[in-house]
């Protein structure tokens, strides 16, 4: 369900996207990284009070837009650019010559043409180690709780960091790879639960947190750490 909101009609208005969460106890509102606000109704709450509570928070949400733009606006990667790598801040050092360019962090080095886009091409690197290790490291993890996946994809999603389908296949996103090694298997398991549980209710999370009783420090890297990884 999606909202729409008088304040909120500028040249490009963000899309305001409702879910209603049985276990919430408040309102929430949330950017997206792709400029989306995510409205969470919790139980006995209604879309007339979703959009007083939208508007209260007129100036926090101009804030987080300016924000973002900003974020978006310094995308540029070049020598002393710090990126994750499995957790650990490691900074790029970009050798440029005639030849072309050579790209190094932490024990990666890739060659790329002399006046390329360094980021594509070190995200491009990202995806090629993610599908090294997430793929294993899940199927690792499946077999722990004796779940059978039928199919594991590594993408580039801008607003979620997995999805499973009840097909059993199961969506990663790459920047897994540049997470600590406890929240990257955290969003695994949020996953592998959905084998069980194709829904975010009270069983769902009592699954998870069996699986992985320390998932709410790792929930709440992804919310503070998690954004600046795009």
């Amino acid at each position: 369900m999606q909202l729409e909101l008088p304040f909120l009609r500028t040249p490009e208005p963000p899309q305001i996207d409702v879910v209603r969460m049985p276990r919430a106890r408040r309102y929430v509102l949330r950017l997206r990284p792709d400029g989306r606000l995510r409205l969470t109704i919790p139980r006995g709450g209604s879309r007339a009070e979703g959009l007083r509570f939208v508007e209260r928070h007129r100036a926090w949400i101009e804030q987080e837009r300016v924000r973002l733009a900003a974020v978006q606006a310094s995308r540029t990667w070049a020598t002393g650019t710090a990126i994750r790598l499995r957790g650990r801040l490691e900074t790029l050092v970009v050798t440029r010559s005639v030849e072309g360019s050579r790209v190094s962090y932490a024990d990666r080095t890739l060659r790329i043409p002399r006046d390329a886009e360094v980021r594509a091409f070190v995200e491009a690197d990202l995806r090629e180690l993610a599908r090294d290790e997430l793929v294993p490291r899940l199927l690792e993890l499946a077999a722990r709780h004796q779940l059978d996946v039928r199919r594991v994809t590594i993408r580039n999603q801008r607003s979620r960091w997995g999805s499973c389908s009840p097909n059993g296949s199961i969506a990663l996103n790459f920047r897994l790879v540049q997470m600590p090694p406890e929240v990257r298997d955290y969003v695994m398991v949020h996953e592998l639960m959905h084998l069980r549980q194709q829904n975010h209710s009270r069983r769902f999370w009592r699954l998870v947190a069996a699986a992985c009783p320390d998932f709410r420090e790792a929930e709440r890297w992804l919310k503070t750490e998690g954004r600046l990884l795009f």
